[in-house]
């Protein structure tokens, strides 16, 4: 396409989107609807209502049911990965891009002023879990194609490649039953992929995840007489103790990505002892280490590994089992994304009128898994500058609804830039 023509199919793109927003602000109240809490993780009722309304726009829908006994084992109840898939133009020419949001999250706790499964609509703003990780994202993605499909087939402007709309159920474990599993599978393999994520930053790297549980083991005595037992809440503490001494370590280890600063250990979960007059023999620890992406993450955990072991022998009679939970490597940055990332910049800065600019993020997201398979990827979508400000994870989560918008703009534009085909093809309308 010429500039000229392009600049009114970006036009065109806006303008669809705002007369058919409507539409998709009740989609998204309707996936919303439908809870998600994972755990317990039963997951497979979301998909079907996501397929449902999907199909009530015309869009075929792959559905995908990971085996029972893999979920269970997973711990998780049922999974239905979706995908969505359209192919333009002749076979084998063209980029194929994938379009990953996940519908899992996690439970909506407490403190809420909106019923967390209302998507109740208040000054602009939809309130209720996932709402913006990253339910939004199915509604951004999928209007953002029924955008491209009806703009260029009115304007007679033919499009090359494909995209696959790519509905996933299993972040909040790690994500190896939902994309992974897609992956492994053969189920999918793009030429670029973008992954949900928020309006005013286009994210490159994230951080990676290391998952562990430690069960700290002592001997019960009765507290009358505790010399008869070995506290395992004491083992604990120490351990503990010397974990929380390695963050001050790590905030002398900078990372060289912007947008992510140092690594970081959190203890989540803590369990133990059997009652006031017991001393406990038992005591479980659950961790969670941060890795930026310069670090190695077998090093990592043997670092861990190291520091647990050396506390417990101070504490005679004390051992300690380990098990890992998760070892969720980093996004580094890429160099085969730049032009999924650059017109992302582009059309983020018009849209939004401020420049977007490329960051990493300490989160850590399933994007990893595809860049395992040397997939390309940029992380983008609705959302607010920050997950502070969305309340992501914590009571009453919202998605203010003009970001939706403006994010689906963004996306339908970058697809439409990535997929028109050569003006030698088009055809003259």
């Amino acid at each position: 396409m010429t500039d000229s023509s392009l600049a009114s199919a970006y036009t065109a793109l806006d303008a669809w989107i705002a007369a058919h927003f409507d539409e998709e602000v009740a989609f998204l109240q309707a996936l919303v609807q439908v809870p998600t809490d994972t755990p317990p993780g039963n997951n497979a009722p979301h998909a079907q209502r996501s397929a449902e309304l999907l199909q009530g726009m015309g869009l075929a829908v792959e559905q995908h049911a990971v085996p029972q006994a893999e979920v269970l084992d997973y711990g998780m109840q049922s999974i239905t990965n979706l995908i969505v898939r359209r192919r333009y133009g002749a076979p084998g020419q063209g980029k194929t891009i994938a379009l990953n949001a996940h519908g899992d999250v996690v439970p909506p706790g407490e403190g809420w002023t909106h019923d967390p499964y209302g998507g109740e609509v208040v000054d602009g703003r939809l309130y209720g879990r996932a709402s913006a990780v990253s339910k939004s994202d199915f509604a951004s993605y999928t209007f953002a194609l029924r955008a491209l499909e009806a703009v260029t087939q009115a304007l007679g402007r033919p499009l090359q490649g494909g995209v696959e709309l790519l509905f996933t159920y299993d972040e909040e474990f790690g994500g190896e039953l939902g994309p992974g599993w897609l992956l492994r599978h053969g189920l999918t393999k793009p030429d670029l992929l973008l992954a949900a994520g928020f309006s005013y930053q286009v994210i490159t790297a994230h951080n990676g995840c290391l998952q562990m549980e430690l069960t700290v083991h002592g001997k019960m005595a009765h507290a009358a007489i505790p010399e008869t037992g070995v506290d395992a809440l004491q083992g604990a503490v120490a351990i503990l103790n010397a974990l929380y001494a390695q963050n001050r370590v790590y905030q002398s280890i900078t990372s060289q990505v912007p947008g992510i600063t140092h690594p970081y250990l959190n203890v989540g979960r803590i369990e133990g002892g059997t009652n006031t007059n017991v001393v406990p023999g038992k005591v479980v620890l659950k961790l969670d280490r941060r890795m930026i992406p310069e670090e190695v993450p077998a090093e990592v955990e043997a670092e861990v590994r190291r520091v647990i072991a050396e506390a417990a022998a101070t504490c005679p009679g004390i051992t300690v089992d380990i098990r890992r939970l998760l070892l969720a490597e980093s996004l580094k940055p890429q160099t085969g994304n730049a032009e999924l990332v650059q017109a992302l910049q582009r059309h983020g800065e018009a849209v939004f009128g401020e420049p977007i600019p490329t960051s990493g993020t300490p989160l850590y997201t399933d994007v990893r898994l595809f860049g395992a398979y040397g997939i390309p990827a940029a992380i983008y979508g609705a959302g607010p500058r920050t997950v502070l400000e969305s309340n992501a994870k914590r009571a009453d989560e919202h998605l203010v609804l003009a970001d939706l918008r403006r994010a689906t703009q963004v996306v339908a534009r970058t697809l439409l830039d990535l997929l028109a085909a050569p003006a030698a093809e088009a055809t003259v309308p």
